[in-house]
């Protein structure tokens, strides 16, 4: 049975956001969480009872190659916190294992994230939204489109027509690139939600030669709607300028990586006058390779520093306001970047420029090869 808290210790386990067990050396349940009674409800007791026997039977999923047996086994061999992932409740968790030894004493700490299915809630509620505008706009303009072709008389031209139809179909397109885009920013997030998004990074993990995958992500842009269709179409490449190390090499997702510094170029376009550069800076920082994206665009106050790596928000300036946008991008290009091991963050000044900068591993020599080297794949947005 759970042994009274006598220490102080519940009261800081009960304050924590994911479910905590603690068991001691013999395998007995020795605390467990607020979080870990809301989940476990029933199965807690059967945990008090059993201890860890039934914390096994109950985490190592068949729905999961790896369960709690062998985190725990990783996390004994290397000291460190070991990730697993199960299906309970009928939902995902990712789970973790530790085993603290404190003078002679050895205890297995168990820890089950809570899934926050409220951003994805939201997310929901505006693709819906922005779906049947989409659908309502779009069969509104072709009916115009349709009136416009039957009711022309025998003497319309062909420019007459260009002229009453194009503007219709600009529209149109614009409804499509951004139901387009709230769709691919809606797959990164369930990725994420699902714990699906660091297994997969990792399966794609590759040498990725920096000079190289930035001048093709580069190259790429000719071929990658990358901006809202009402903003001012513009020479993208022209505007870019890069500064790059021959030797850098980068362990990361292709993939993962051209998306994220897609996001990070199209934001520093968006909020930057159309004549001004944006700089692409890499270079290795020890057992890092740090990436930097510049530009000397609009910047952003420091009061609003906290909304831009936060779902769904956005600097509530009028420069940023006035592009069209979901204030969603950051918030995932951030767990991806995490999700590889890196780190991603920002500098600026307001009315002089903003800077991203994320880090990522350095390609190790004793890291298998046999994959091959990074490429930019082409942008489907």
């Amino acid at each position: 049975m759970m042994k009274p808290d006598v220490t102080g210790l519940q009261l800081w386990l009960d304050a924590l956001g994911q479910a905590v067990l603690v068991f001691d050396a013999d395998g007995h349940l020795s605390a467990a969480n607020a979080a870990a009674r809301t989940l476990l409800n029933a199965d807690l007791r059967l945990i008090e009872s059993d201890g860890w026997r039934a914390v096994t039977a109950l985490l190592d999923s068949p729905h999961s190659s790896r369960g709690l047996e062998d985190a725990t086994a990783e996390a004994l061999a290397t000291g460190q916190p070991a990730r697993f992932q199960v299906y309970l409740r009928g939902e995902y968790h990712t789970c973790w294992a530790a085993v603290v030894r404190h003078g002679d004493r050895t205890a297995t700490v168990v820890s089950i994230e809570l899934p926050d299915w409220g951003v994805m809630a939201d997310l929901m509620d505006q693709f819906v939204g922005e779906l049947r505008t989409t659908v309502e706009a779009t069969r509104g303009h072709t009916e115009l489109i349709a009136q416009t072709l039957k009711h022309a008389g025998p003497d319309a031209t062909a420019g007459y027509l260009n002229r009453r139809i194009s503007g219709f179909t600009r529209l149109i397109d614009a409804h499509m690139h951004r139901s387009e885009r709230l769709l691919e920013l809606m797959s990164r997030l369930q990725a994420i939600r699902l714990g699906r998004l660091r297994p997969r990074l990792e399966a794609e993990r590759r040498r990725i030669r920096a000079g190289e995958f930035l001048e093709d992500l580069v190259e790429s842009l000719d071929d990658t709607r990358l901006l809202d269709p009402e903003t001012d179409e513009q020479d993208l490449r022209s505007r870019i300028r890069l500064d790059i190390p021959a030797d850098a090499e980068i362990s990361a997702s292709p993939e993962a990586l051209a998306t994220v510094l897609r996001e990070l170029i199209r934001n520093a376009m968006m909020y930057s006058m159309r004549a001004t550069p944006v700089v692409l800076r890499c270079r290795p920082t020890g057992r890092q390779v740090q990436i930097d994206v510049s530009d000397e665009g609009y910047g952003i106050r420091a009061s609003e520093y906290e909304r831009v790596f936060a779902p769904f928000q956005r600097a509530r300036q009028p420069q940023i306001l006035g592009e069209f946008g979901y204030g969603l991008g950051l918030y995932l290009c951030k767990h991806e970047v995490e999700a590889m091991n890196g780190r991603l963050w920002f500098q600026s000044d307001e009315g002089a420029g903003t800077t991203f900068s994320l880090k990522l591993p350095v390609w190790q020599a004793d890291y298998s090869d046999a994959r091959g080297s990074g490429s930019v794949s082409s942008d489907k947005r």
